[in-house]
């Protein structure tokens, strides 16, 4: 792993989101852009899948939120490659770096998961949320403020 962080650090890539004086900064900006729609969307979903704000459908909310939540994953992916890529040799070994990793792992697993096991139900949701529904989607929001914890930790461990 170390060898393949060392080859892309030492990549054009690399040596462009080091050497240039916009790449790393604009990275920076899009990937916490990618962020707030990440958690912004994902996270007001969990909040009502968990059992907060019970007036708001979950039906509408799922039809909207989502996307918004993907579109900022699609973000975050490209712009923390261009991070990780200036500077790859160093992140690979830093814990807070490989934990981050693991629970996006973690969290990715845990929404298709969700997906898989309680999508179809979601139109009962609102009279019968399913315990074990709601504990996923706890975790869920849990798993990803962790993991923007962890992003921001690596600056300082």
């Amino acid at each position: 792993m170390e060898a393949l962080a060392a080859a892309l650090e030492a990549s054009p890539l690399g040596t462009w989101a080091r050497g240039s004086n916009l790449a790393y900064p604009v990275a920076n900006l899009v990937h916490l852009l990618g962020l707030v729609m990440l958690i912004g969307g994902i996270g007001v979903l969990d909040l009502r899948l968990a059992g907060a704000f019970r007036r708001l459908p979950v039906e509408a909310l799922w039809r909207c939120l989502p996307p918004l939540a993907i579109t900022g994953l699609a973000l975050l992916v490209p712009a923390g490659l261009v991070m990780f890529a200036a500077d790859a040799s160093s992140l690979v070994v830093s814990p807070a770096f490989r934990w981050k990793v693991v629970l996006i792992v973690l969290a990715l697993a845990n929404a298709g998961a969700y997906h898989l096991l309680w999508r179809r139900r979601l139109a009962r949701w609102d009279v019968d949320p399913p315990l074990g529904g709601r504990i996923m989607a706890a975790g869920s929001l849990a798993l990803w403020l962790v993991v923007a914890g962890l992003g921001r930790w690596i600056a300082y461990a």
